[in-house]
């Protein structure tokens, strides 16, 4: 992965309806986004020139917005075009797209009703979040200290910018001490998500993985728990309390940018990699292939 910084880079950027090259796509340091969080993204991947899911990343953008008392100022087949001319520029068949939205300048304080609401959208090359060789192995997990928030006190179902401030914390955190990620519990200490990543275990064959009603329900997370379905396997949405951990045999999180990554250890409790979610790795990869158009 290249080490320059993003804003040093190469290329142009769609940003509020025209191509700008990549260092000019600026904002001022004085946008409602980066002092109060009123920002939602969205973080898609393109493989063989065909964005996943794309349509759905769009509606879900435009929906976090909503959430966040704002409208994207694009329809979603505007966002399309949009994302496909990004894409096509980018000179990349397998990419990174990160569209996001944000409240401007006009009104520096709580109250931001007349800013403008701005939309970028950049894509650049980002290979499998996690170290392929570690990725076989199983990556190792910590527990966060910080709790995903009660749906009363924030718009949980949003992919909202502020919401990941304790996800960088705690994935800080997990580092620092040599994981590669943390595991995140709700408000109820059960077991939530990771912190850019859903998760799921395995156990007699039965999956398991918590109800996505109180944290993002992911687009790789539907993805995956409709192909299990599809194999036949069991999956059951539900409260888990980490201390069943002990009993499962298997963990792996989803995500765009995780895809699908199997987990060896999380805080105190180990799990080893099998069948089952090799079986999904690979229909994962499959599924987000292009299909070939029959002759």
């Amino acid at each position: 992965m290249s080490v320059i910084p993003f804003d040093e880079r190469e290329g142009t950027i769609w940003f509020d309806g025209a191509m700008v090259p990549w260092r000019e796509a600026k904002i001022h340091v004085l946008s409602h986004g980066l002092h109060y969080g009123s920002a939602v993204f969205e973080g898609e991947r393109a493989y063989g020139g065909r964005i996943f899911k794309s349509r759905q990343h769009s509606e879900r953008l435009r929906r976090s917005a909503e959430l966040l008392d704002f409208t994207v100022p694009y329809s979603v087949d505007e966002i399309e075009a949009a994302k496909a001319l990004v894409l096509k520029t980018s000179g990349l068949s397998d990419a990174y797209l990160r569209p996001v939205a944000w409240r401007g300048s006009e009104m520096m304080g709580v109250a931001a009703q007349n800013n403008t609401i701005h939309l970028a959208i950049a894509a650049w090359e980002w290979p499998s979040y996690f170290d392929p060789a570690t990725k076989m192995k199983g990556i190792r997990l910590d527990i966060a200290d910080y709790r995903r928030p009660d749906p009363r006190t924030a718009p949980s179902t949003s992919k909202a910018a502020g919401l990941y401030m304790i996800c960088t914390i705690s994935k800080h955190r997990a580092e620092n001490r040599g994981y590669a990620d943390a595991l995140m519990l709700d408000w109820e200490d059960n077991v939530a998500e990771c912190t850019g990543a859903n998760v799921f275990f395995i156990r007699d064959g039965v999956i398991h993985t918590p109800l996505a009603d109180r944290f993002l329900d992911g687009l790789t997370r539907q993805t995956v728990i409709d192909l299990a379905r599809r194999r036949g396997f069991e999956v059951v949405e539900r409260r888990i309390r980490p201390e069943e951990m002990e009993s499962f045999s298997e963990c792996f999180i989803t995500g765009s940018a995780a895809e699908v990554t199997p987990v060896s250890e999380i805080g105190p409790y180990r799990f080893t990699p099998a069948a089952m979610t090799k079986t999904l790795m690979d229909d994962y990869s499959a599924e987000v292939q292009p299909k070939a158009h029959a002759a």
